[in-house]
Order: structure tokens, then sequence, then C-alpha cells
């Protein structure tokens, strides 16, 4: 018997960390794209192809090469470039499967979301969003393109927030945030609007045995999925456990200042200010899996946390991000070890850079100062005079 082949693009990520031995268990043989030279493997069944899959004249030569049965898509796509390649994708494998998010979904609340609730992209009326292509904006486009390309070998799958030992969240704050101040006593800020609001998050482990019992699957074909736990906190419940378990401190903010801090406008507004409660039950009944079978968050958090404080892990530490929630927090980030250029722009960018307005402003201010202090002083000689 001729073993099945899968093809993971981008597939060395959170979710990719165990999704690739979740497929080995199950028969495949895995072929993954990756842009790192350094990723290597013992096992025969499993191989990594060094190219960036995002290239449009090394794409095809690998499609050509591996003649997967399946494809796992974790890249992500401008939607005219997904538009250019979805054709290509579809012709190239008899089952793809895209990554989109649960972050397409518009606000329900109090409803669960489920797979036919209003996306964004249909009901949201701020003009100047949806003159983007922002990341849920981006995805919900790409449905359509797929939905409308005459084919059905694809299903849509939605993950929520994953996490794993290389990718922890709260709010808007990846790892390279959180644990990277944790790890050195400082805290992070957060705003209390979004630590009322109700999120799911759901362990990438449990994501990757439900993208691998839909892998293949026929009733899969023309589908779509949240692939995600019906389990949902507050994220102030989520703050707790990062306080629990590397000792994170929270500093509430309101939710202007925290996004003058960390940006990322749309996705506060659109999402994290949106309470995301899902429904799981498509996605149990197509793969068998129950609910019972997840890993609650907190037990999860705990394991994956305890696994990254072994051996931990920063991917491009954000200097910027950090030194502005330094100036708000009176903190100040270690940078032993750090070159002189890394330091002279964590300072500016903590401190602020002065337009040229400004700087005259001071200037002159600094020399009327000085000349007040002159004529008191003459002043002062003609009486002693």
């Amino acid at each position: 018997m001729t073993s099945r082949k899968i093809l993971l693009l981008g597939g060395t990520g959170a979710m990719g960390f165990y999704l690739v031995p979740e497929l080995l268990s199950v028969g495949f043989d895995v072929f993954v794209t990756t842009r790192s030279s350094e990723c290597e493997s013992d096992n025969s069944r499993l191989r990594y192809i060094t190219v960036d899959a995002k290239d449009s004249v090394a794409l095809p030569a690998v499609l050509s090469a591996v003649k997967p049965d399946a494809i796992v898509d974790f890249m992500s796509y401008g939607t005219s470039v997904f538009t250019d390649r979805c054709k290509q994708l579809l012709n190239g494998t008899g089952h793809y499967c895209f990554l989109s998010s649960y972050r397409v979904f518009a606000d329900s609340s109090p409803d669960a979301l489920t797979e036919r609730s209003p996306r964004l992209l249909d009901v949201c009326g701020d003009k100047a969003y949806l003159a983007t292509d922002e990341y849920a904006l981006a995805k919900a486009r790409q449905e359509d393109v797929l939905r409308a390309c005459g084919r059905e070998n694809w299903t849509i799958l939605r993950p929520c927030i994953t996490y794993s030992r290389y990718r922890f969240q709260l709010g808007t704050l990846e790892a390279n945030t959180i644990c990277y101040r944790a790890l050195q006593g400082l805290p992070v800020i957060m705003a209390r609007e979004i630590l009322a609001r109700q999120t799911t998050m759901t362990w990438a482990g449990d994501v990757a045995k439900m993208i691998a019992r839909l892998v293949l699957n026929e009733f899969a074909l023309g589908e779509d999925y949240n692939v995600v736990t019906a389990e949902h906190h507050s994220w102030a419940e989520v703050a707790d456990y990062y306080e629990k378990c590397i000792g994170l401190r929270i500093i509430q903010t309101d939710v202007n200042e925290y996004a003058k801090v960390v940006g990322a406008k749309y996705q506060i507004k659109y999402d994290r200010m949106f309470d995301r409660v899902m429904d799981n039950s498509k996605i149990l009944a197509a793969t068998g899996i129950k609910q019972s079978d997840i890993k609650p968050l907190r037990g999860g958090l705990e394991m994956e946390l305890c696994e990254f404080q072994s051996a931990p892990y920063f991917q491009y530490p954000n200097l910027g991000l950090n030194a502005r929630m330094d100036r708000v927090t009176g903190t100040h980030l270690s940078l032993a070890g750090q070159p002189l250029r890394t330091r002279i722009k964590y300072l500016k960018e903590k401190y602020g850079s002065p337009s040229w307005n400004e700087r005259f402003r001071r200037f002159s201010g600094r020399w009327k100062r000085r000349l007040q202090s002159i004529l008191s002083l003459m002043g002062i000689r003609k009486r002693n005079q």
C-alpha cells in the first residue's frame, strides 16, 4: 500500500510542532516547508524542505516534487496573492486545508460562535476598516475565494487563540513580551476593558488531533470548522494563570492607553473587545473527539509554561514595545549583553526623540532662564554699589 503524503506549508510554528507527530502517528509521510536550514529529522517519513513557500516560482516545484495527497496551509497571505495561487494549490493536491481564523467573526455576544455566525466582512459598517486587508478581513476574503473557485477539495479550519510552548498570548501581547518581561520580574500593562471580556484558548496538541482527523476525510470536503475548545474564560482569569505559573504582574490601564502602547488597534477593537465564546459541536461530531478529551486551559498552560521555563525561547523581542511599556510602568528592561545600537534604540523609544520644535523650545527656555539669572545678578550688584 502506497503511503499517504501530506505537505505542511509553514508547519514549524506553534500548531505544526504538534501536528507533525500527530500526522506521523496516523500513517502520513510528512513534508514541511521552512525558511530555516537548521530543521532536520532522523525520521525517514519526515522531511523538511528549505524554501520560502510564498515564492511563486518555488511553490510549483515543491508541489511537483512532493505530489501531496493533502496540504495543510499555515501561511499568511494578502488576499491578492492568495487569489493568484488558489487554483494552483487546489490543483496540486486532493485535499487542501486552509488555516483561517475565528477572528473572521463579528461580535455575537452572548451567543457562542458557530460556523454560521456573522462575519465582520459581511456586517461591519466601518468603511476605513473595510478598506484594509487586515488579518480578519483577509482571512474572510480568502474563504470566499475558495468558495467561488468551482472546486470542493478544500476545508476551512478556524482555530481560536492557540497556545503551546512556543506561543502564549494575553490580550494582544505575545510570548516575546509576556514571558520575556515575567522572567525579568517586570509587569505588563493590560486594558481593564479587555480583562473583563471572555476568550477561548485551545491547546495546540488538541488542535493538531482535530486537524489530523479531518485530513482526507471525504465528509470534510467543502466544509468549514471551528477547530476549538468550548471552554472559555475572562482575560482576567487567564492573567491570573500567568501570575501563578510565571509570576507575571499586570498593571491595568484603560483601553486607549493600552492601544497607544501596543498598537494593533483593529485587533483590539474587532476581536479582544468582543466576548469570544466558541461552539465546537461540528468539529467534535466530525472527528469523534469529546469535549472531555480536550485539555483544560489551566492545566494546559501550566504544562506548557513549565516546559517553556526549562528552555526559554524568545522570537524577536519587541524592544520598542517594551520601551513604551516601561515608560508607562516606570520600569526598565535589562539590556545586558545587547549591542550599543540596540540600547540607544530602546532609550529613544522609552524617553522619546523630541521634534525640532520641541528641541528649540527647550533650548530657548534654557537661555531665557540663564538671561534672567544674569539680569538678576546685575541688579544685585547695582544695589551693592
